[in-house]
């Protein structure tokens, strides 16, 4: 958008967003901030601003204000960006955005770049009076800290009530369900508690979690998170393999280790150290456990026994041990799960690991022999590679295009740029606090974040760097050799089928389904975009 101002048929200037923001999470107020009522405010505003038509109303219902990732704000700057829109009016900054830096980004970068006319009601501000208001950017940054603090008060009340022994989270562990008179105590579920009484019972007089897991699936009996799905729950496990909806050795493993059986409430378990980081396991000891909260499902004793079993069974696999050259990189094409490997007459072959370990209630067998995988894979990549007439020529031509005059320049380009655009910023806020548009708490808060950008631009350079050293020297592989050398592989090992192969999927009848993952280097030697 140019920034001119081009009266519609209707003969207004200025065509406005509207825009109104909601969420429970950084402690707004619904009475008077409901998006009613903010719609309300601002549409009244409008109607009384002269020249100006209102073109949408753009409002994120449920969202923060802590980052700028919300689908209706997102659509309103694409309206910007198209020049359908060049009036931006909320009620106050904080439904703009609590996050001061990127809040500041727009406010005066991007929407004066693009010549919009921004406006909050309640703030008194409209850049088509002149310059923001000095305390701007001081109000933004009492937004984003009362967001945080808000957030710190919100942890610290769940924390209370997780100390009181109060149950918060969204659903209720497998065996139990939230009373419907208090949502914060569990009742017992008799259905599912039937099936944990019975899976501590089985392991308690000596059978395996694998023998329980196929029990329980001859039975067809629902695995936990099924279970949720046909009570109506809208549950989804993050662990689990897509249409998978029987028991497995892990399901029952996890069930004979949770402490909420015995009845003792067991909570914060993860912990986030900023708003929207990625959570974190905590140590078992500080976790918060408060004992006799609920209606126990296993008896103290029983719980104690089979804890001892589950030490004494415990043990390490040796994962260096006879590693096959395709270990991870087979799937079962129908069910997903991985494939497990059997030797057997001095023979290896692969079989469905989920058939291997529940039977046929899990998949079928997919059985395939390591020497046929190997034939088809090793077939297939020299069916690829003869289509190369002269690998050396290939090869120098390749060594060439991964220098930085090549086909990598392109991105070591970019960050560059980005490097020199953060370096600019970094540049205009000194400026700017020199000439005290900005309170040195907000320069500090600048500068810091722009150097962090600045490392982490100049790492990925680095690694760049680098990756094209190690491309040099890729000529210098075994199998590269045996490639410009001889013209064809002759044989796979591990560090072959790592560098071309992403995954390998099985079907019944010895079908498999091969998806190559061409390395930055092989794909180099076979003049393929990395």
């Amino acid at each position: 958008m140019d920034g001119t101002k081009k009266a519609t048929e209707s003969g207004a200037l200025w065509r406005a967003a509207l825009y109104a923001r909601l969420s429970r999470e950084d402690g707004d107020r619904a009475e008077s901030d409901s998006i009613a009522n903010q719609r309300d405010l601002l549409q009244s505003y409008a109607a009384s601003l002269p020249e100006t038509e209102v073109f949408d109303i753009y409002t994120d219902d449920g969202f923060t204000g802590t980052n700028f990732a919300r689908p209706a704000f997102e659509r309103m700057l694409a309206d910007i960006e198209t020049g359908q829109v060049n009036c931006v009016i909320v009620k106050d900054l904080s439904r703009f955005g609590r996050d001061y830096i990127d809040a500041g980004r727009y406010l005066e970068r991007w929407l004066p770049s693009h010549g919009v006319r921004f406006i909050a009601v309640n703030d008194h501000i409209d850049s088509e009076r002149g310059a923001y208001d000095m305390m701007m950017p001081l109000k933004n940054l009492f937004n984003a800290q009362y967001a945080k603090d808000i957030s710190l008060k919100v942890k610290s009340a769940f924390a209370q009530k997780q100390r009181s022994g109060k149950f918060i989270g969204a659903f209720a562990c497998y065996g139990y369900l939230k009373d419907p008179e208090d949502h914060n105590h569990l009742i017992i579920d008799p259905v599912a508690a039937q099936v944990v009484k019975r899976v501590f019972s089985l392991f308690d007089s000596g059978e395996g979690k694998v023998r329980i897991a196929k029990e329980l699936n001859r039975e067809k009996v629902p695995c936990p998170s099924e279970y949720k799905r046909l009570m109506g729950e809208r549950y989804r496990n993050a662990n689990r393999i897509e249409n998978m909806v029987y028991w497995t050795y892990s399901t029952v493993h996890k069930m004979l280790q949770n402490p909420m059986y015995t009845g003792n409430m067991v909570q914060g378990r993860t912990q986030r150290t900023t708003m929207h980081g990625q959570a974190k396991e905590r140590e078992p000891e500080d976790w918060i456990v408060v004992e006799g909260t609920h209606e126990p499902i296993i008896p103290k004793e029983q719980w104690d026994r089979v804890q001892i079993l589950l030490s004494r069974s415990a043990r390490e696999p040796d994962f260096e041990k006879n590693v096959s050259p395709f270990a991870g990189f087979l799937k079962c094409g129908d069910c997903g799960r991985s494939m497990a490997k059997t030797t057997w007459s001095r023979r290896v072959f692969y079989t469905c690991g989920g058939y291997k370990r529940y039977g046929p209630t899990a998949c079928t067998s997919h059985y395939i022999t390591m020497e046929t995988v190997e034939k088809i894979v090793l077939s297939d990549l020299n069916r690829i590679i003869a289509s190369i007439r002269d690998l050396k020529e290939l090869a120098e031509r390749g060594e060439k295009q991964i220098r930085p005059e090549g086909r990598t320049q392109g991105e070591t380009d970019r960050l560059k740029a980005a490097l020199e655009r953060v370096t600019r910023l970094k540049k205009g806020a000194y400026e700017d606090y020199r000439d005290k548009l900005l309170s040195r708490a907000d320069f500090l808060q600048y500068k810091k974040d722009y150097g962090t950008q600045e490392e982490k631009l100049t790492a990925q350079l680095e690694q760049l760097r680098l990756d094209r050293e190690k491309a040099r020297n890729l000529w210098d592989m075994p199998w590269v050799r045996q490639l410009t050398d001889k013209g064809r592989l002759t044989e796979l090992d591990r560090a072959t089928v790592a560098e071309t192969v992403k995954e390998i999927r099985v079907f019944e009848e010895g079908k498999i389904e091969i998806t190559y993952l061409f390395s930055r280097e092989l794909a180099t030697l076979l003049g393929e975009d990395p």
